[in-house]
């Protein structure tokens, strides 16, 4: 027997045989599902080289930029920083959401109509849950890579102040989960190409109006309001914290939010992607 079953072999794209194939995966089929990506990915290593250059352009442009004019910020506890210092985490969180949604939105979507690599996961020891978990892992390494090289960047231009920023990489993670596990539950329920407009309807206003480039106070009461409860705002909010050193008890709500959020999305996909496939 092959260590790699023949539905496997013959998938659409180019892939090298999957190591360590056994007869009952468990929850390892996830991990066999992300090296298939990781390997695809090897030839198209661009794509990740666009993730990093275009929040780094906006915090050129904008936070350096834009900020010799707009001077400092002054946060809610008094504390006055500099533009870039504000927007830089901001934009941190914008780029794990992109990449993360990206993945498991218009990727999935084109994997599960078109290329029909779940029909051929599933047809293994694979389960519908591993599906789940493969694609979402993968969408955080690949959000990972993107947190890593944009903190490596921040602190060459010592917009990272405090040593808690080391923690903004494992929240940035986080948020990259959280966005990636709701984008793909909500793309299970997607019918064609044109409802894609509702991720853009979605993700821009929030790139826009989730205090990425001016504080909450600069809105009314009740527009401050909604935008407290979008998963962006409590991604910049716990990543401006940990990067600014404005650390409290108020940042575990934002790690409880992103988790549930994640959590909750993770297995709406894996049900849904069963449903789909299997019934």
């Amino acid at each position: 027997m092959s260590s790699v079953p023949s539905v496997l072999r013959h998938l659409p794209l180019r892939v090298l045989p999957l190591r360590g194939w056994t007869g009952s995966l468990g929850g390892r089929g996830s991990l066999y599902l992300a090296e298939r990506h990781a390997r695809v990915y090897r030839h198209t290593w661009l794509v990740f080289v666009s993730g990093v250059v275009e929040p780094l352009f906006y915090l050129l442009s904008i936070g350096v930029g834009l900020g010799q004019l707009v001077g400092q910020i002054h946060l809610p506890g008094g504390q006055a920083v500099g533009y870039a210092e504000f927007v830089a985490p901001a934009l941190l969180a914008s780029s794990s959401m992109n990449g993360a949604l990206f993945d498991s939105t218009f990727n999935v979507f084109f994997r599960l109509k078109y290329e029909k690599l779940y029909d051929a996961a599933l047809a293994t020891p694979m389960r519908s849950g591993d599906v789940a978990l493969g694609e979402i892992s993968w969408a955080l390494l690949r959000g990972a890579l993107y947190a890593v090289a944009f903190l490596i960047v921040m602190a060459g231009m010592g917009l990272a102040e405090s040593w808690w920023a080391l923690a903004a990489l494992p929240a940035a993670v986080l948020t990259g989960f959280a966005f990636a596990a709701a984008g793909m539950a909500c793309t299970t329920y997607m019918r064609s190409w044109q409802d894609f407009e509702f991720v853009q309807l979605a993700t821009l206003p929030m790139f826009l109006f989730s205090t990425t480039f001016y504080p909450l106070s600069v809105y009314p009461r009740g527009i401050q309001y909604v935008v407290e409860v979008t998963p962006l705002y409590q991604s910049v909010d716990l990543l401006r914290g940990l990067t600014l050193g404005l650390v409290g008890p108020g940042l575990l709500w934002h790690v409880l939010y992103l988790a549930v959020l994640g959590l909750a999305g993770l297995l709406v996909a894996g049900r849904r992607i069963g449903r789909l496939l299997l019934t």
